[in-house]
């Protein structure tokens, strides 16, 4: 029977332990009557529940039973008395009846418990409280019955609930802790794991609940028993003799073993739980990686075939790495708890740990590093079409260059469309050579890819992506080599063109310079000399001067023929063919025309010099003299016919006019040769006085 069955029969205080004893060691059983009628089968409830509390041993030292009847009738105090005949006859050694003092008729009520001795089979006196102390020592007592023994009913109460709940609940959990432990020690792994799933592996109440319930009540019943052996303070009837503190302990001690065991148990099953749930998992990263993951690698094998295709791949790509990413984050999370358990360092469980991380590391690494490659194949695809877009931009650019007529101003522009040609040619080399080194490695990568495909031959595939590459490569390279073609011919024409204006530019100098030879012979050569011999000296030279203008005539002449030559060639109409050469022409005439009036006048200058110092130099007296008069005529004539020359300006054959220096140079050259006349003249005049004379005398 549980003290929370009958919990409201016990509130009422029917009867109770007070924890008190008699002289012989028996225990005090008090039952307080009242003046409102006691339930007869309450109080048999209450006192059966009072006597299955002691030991055995306790109860074979009796009873004192005292009934308290300064509250009740007579046939009621008889009634119980009688009623313990069948509740506790055996157990009952003394029943001490507290009576009023003046109510109750002493002989009878003595007379009667006396002669029902033999049949109750225990002694009943009837007595005072005053004088109930000659039977019991006054500390057994409560303070009702004039004693110092303080007793709480509802403080006894709770802890009795407290006790009972305590050794119901730590009973049951023994029980369910002890089937739970041993189940899991015994069978084999299968059957210990379907009997803990079985069982639910849990208990119905908490362990650490009713642990810690016990350490207060045991706390509790050691600190009642401590300051009750001091007499101060009242102790429960839950001593060592009614074995509450031993068995609370004996519980408590059977708790923890089994409680240790349960933990150990509750540990290896969320261990083998944990690595359960690690290995499938595993299982799923590796199905998933090893199934759905490298089936999405199969199926991208493409590299491209520009631009556009390859960022669209990488796009693609790009998609799947963020699918395998999750996957990749689930691998992390389960090397740290694989990791973690291995650092726990269970002997049984480390080769299987070891060898799902290692399943595991395999998997990712291996997905991963095909994923790596996946994205660098992709990168260089990428790299290999932009260059070769480039290249194509570059082949476009220098084709669309040859391919419009070359019309420049001079050759300094042509020259500059040369360089711009080079330049271009020279990269698009430099852009071939690039597309050749990114193609290569491309080459280099697929050639060395490993299979994805778990087996699966990917030949194919690579043969596409090597015609491909090659394909583009081969394609660079004749469109390169037709524009090195186009840039032979057109670098031969530009050359030529070069030359042409190159030709023209010197026939244009050559006139240029005619030009200035004409200038400078008529503004600088008009001296005649002071005698012959300068004379002679200044139409050497002009003969000089005119073989240098020959030259520059001839010169020019062959730069314009061989414009005639580049233009035939270029098939095109030279500027100069219609201008430089009239021009050439016209100079020249001029430079002869003056050339030869020059040649006149020094050829006259030479004349007059000679015959006029060769008369001057003629001794007077030489008598041959005489008879060359005609000489000095001679002179005069060419004296007179220089003079006239001088006056008399170039005519040229379109009719234009041109004179030698200025006037004033003119004029000195005149006077020069008339004051050389004037020599001649008196010279004359004295050769002819002798002969005046002569007839005279």
């Amino acid at each position: 029977m549980e003290a929370s069955v009958i919990l409201p029969i016990l509130k009422k205080k029917l009867a109770f332990l007070s924890g008190g004893k008699d002289r012989r060691s028996g225990l005090i059983l008090t039952i307080p009557l009242c003046l409102e009628q006691t339930s007869m089968d309450e109080l048999s409830v209450t006192l059966d529940y009072l006597l299955s509390i002691p030991s055995e041993k306790c109860k074979a030292r009796g009873f004192t039973v005292i009934v308290d009847g300064r509250k009740s009738q007579w046939n009621v105090v008889k009634t119980v008395v009688l009623m313990l005949q069948n509740v506790v006859p055996a157990e009952v050694s003394l029943v001490c009846v507290v009576k009023p003092d003046e109510f109750w008729d002493k002989k009878v009520t003595h007379f009667c418990f006396w002669k029902e001795k033999d049949r109750l089979g225990f002694e009943v006196i009837l007595v005072s409280a005053n004088k109930l102390t000659r039977y019991i020592e006054p500390c057994q007592l409560t303070e009702d019955f004039g004693g110092t023994l303080t007793y709480d009913h509802m403080d006894w109460l709770n802890k009795r609930l407290v006790f009972e709940k305590f050794t119901k609940e730590s009973t049951s959990l023994l029980d369910e802790l002890a089937l739970i432990n041993n189940g899991s020690d015994k069978g084999t792994q299968q059957e210990r794991e379907r009997r803990s799933i079985d069982m639910n592996f849990l208990p119905s109440v908490d362990p650490e609940t009713v642990l810690q319930t016990g350490h207060e009540l045991l706390s509790e019943l050691q600190q009642r028993r401590f300051n009750g052996s001091d007499g101060g303070v009242s102790w429960s009837p839950m001593d060592d003799e009614l074995l509450a503190q031993p068995q609370v302990m004996k519980l408590l001690d059977s708790l923890r073993e089994q409680y240790t065991r349960y933990q150990e148990v509750c540990r290896q099953r969320s261990k083998r739980t944990q690595l359960e749930e690690i290995q499938q998992k595993v299982m799923q990263v590796v199905n998933w990686l090893e199934g759905p993951g490298s089936e999405q690698l199969r199926t991208q094998w493409g590299i491209g075939d520009s631009i556009r295709a390859s960022q669209a791949l990488q796009q693609k790509h790009e998609e799947i790495e963020s699918q395998h990413s999750e996957w990749f984050a689930v691998y992390v999370e389960l090397n740290q708890q694989i990791a973690a358990l291995l650092n726990a360092g269970d002997e049984e469980d480390l080769v299987e740990l070891k060898a799902l991380q290692q399943q595991l590391s395999d998997v990712c690494y291996r997905q991963a590093s095909q994923l790596e490659f996946r994205q660098n194949l992709l990168q260089a695809a990428l790299e290999f079409h932009s260059v070769a877009q480039d290249l194509s931009q570059q082949l476009d650019g220098l084709l669309g260059m040859l391919c419009v007529d070359v019309a420049p101003a001079d050759g300094a522009s042509i020259q500059q469309t040369l360089k711009l040609l080079e330049e271009k040619l020279k990269s698009v080399d430099l852009g071939l050579q690039g597309l050749r080194e990114k193609g290569q490695s491309l080459l280099d990568q697929i050639s060395n890819q490993a299979s994805w495909a778990y087996g699966k031959d990917v030949t194919i595939e690579n043969k596409e992506n090597v015609d491909h590459i090659q394909g583009v490569m081969e394609d660079m390279q004749l469109r390169k080599q037709r524009c090195e073609d186009m840039v032979d011919v057109r670098r031969l024409k530009m050359l030529q063109m070069v030359q042409l204006f190159k030709c023209e530019e010197d026939a244009a100098q050559a006139v240029e310079w005619l030009s200035e030879l004409l200038d400078a012979l008529l503004k600088t050569h008009i001296r005649l000399g002071d005698d012959a011999q300068e004379t002679k000296v200044l139409l050497e030279k002009h003969r000089k001067f005119v073989d240098v203008a020959q030259s520059t005539y001839d010169y020019g002449r062959q730069l314009l023929q061989a414009t005639v030559v580049l233009c035939q060639s270029l098939r095109c109409t030279s500027r100069s063919s219609g201008d430089t050469l009239p021009r050439l022409n016209r100079v020249w005439k001029q430079f002869t025309v003056t050339s030869e009036e020059r040649v006149h006048r020094l050829e006259a200058a030479v004349a007059f010099h000679s015959t006029a110092e060769k008369i001057l130099q003629e001794c007077p007296e030489q008598p041959e003299a005489f008879n060359e008069m005609d000489q000095f005529d001679e002179i005069e004539a060419v004296g007179k016919s220089l003079l006239d020359r001088l006056t008399v300006p170039v005519v040229y054959p379109d009719g234009s006019e041109q004179y030698f220096g200025s006037p004033s140079d003119m004029a000195s050259a005149a006077e020069h040769i008339r004051e050389k006349m004037k020599l001649v003249s008196l010279k004359k005049q004295q050769l002819r006085q002798p002969e005046a004379t002569t007839p005279e005398s």
